[in-house]
């Protein structure tokens, strides 16, 4: 009895997870064309130090585009170490992945280079961008990740996550769509 009522629990748990997810609509969702060009500050990559156009440089390439508000989030780190390991197995299919802090924390830009430096980053740019977003872009206040795959300027996956709900699992679960993206 006790293990039914647990097992019970549990999978109440699970699902409203799950539904905290797939409730949160932030930024363009499946099927839609992705907004448009938009310069954020560039932390680390080719264009460290400037604000240049994340979208432009990836074209119609197949990209990662994570908007962010939590730099010290731990399934964060593990999303971005993902996308970094696949940018490198995917660059013959010119795989472009971006993070985009929507934040005006004090120190961002230092935590961030610190953060590019330590997990040696060299495919992905992590950038900073006003807390609103990029215009257009309808990044909802209340999410804390929103994950947009798309390729050919038209989104294939949107996930977004409130604050505390993204976990190591969605983020392995992410990297495994991006697969699906390079073929």
């Amino acid at each position: 009895m006790t293990r039914t009522i647990v097992a019970a629990a549990l999978a109440a748990a699970l699902v409203g997870g799950a539904a905290d997810a797939a409730d949160l609509k932030s930024g363009p969702q499946a099927g839609a064309k992705v907004p448009g060009p938009f310069k954020p500050f560039n932390v680390n990559g080719e264009d460290a130090g400037n604000k240049a156009c994340l979208y432009c440089k990836a074209g119609d390439s197949p990209t990662v585009a994570v908007f962010a508000r939590n730099p010290d989030d731990p399934a964060l780190h593990k999303l971005v170490a993902a996308l970094e390991a696949a940018t490198a197995k995917h660059a013959k299919a010119e795989l472009n992945g971006f993070v985009v802090f929507c934040s005006a924390e004090a120190g961002l830009k230092e935590k961030l280079a610190a953060w590019a430096e330590k997990a040696k980053l060299k495919n992905v740019v992590l950038s900073i961008d006003a807390v609103e977003g990029p215009d257009k872009y309808d990044i909802s206040k209340d999410a804390e990740v929103t994950v947009l795959l798309y390729k050919d300027r038209v989104v294939a996956a949107n996930h977004s996550f409130a604050k505390g709900k993204l976990t190591d699992g969605h983020a392995e679960k992410i990297a495994a769509e991006i697969a699906n993206l390079v073929k």
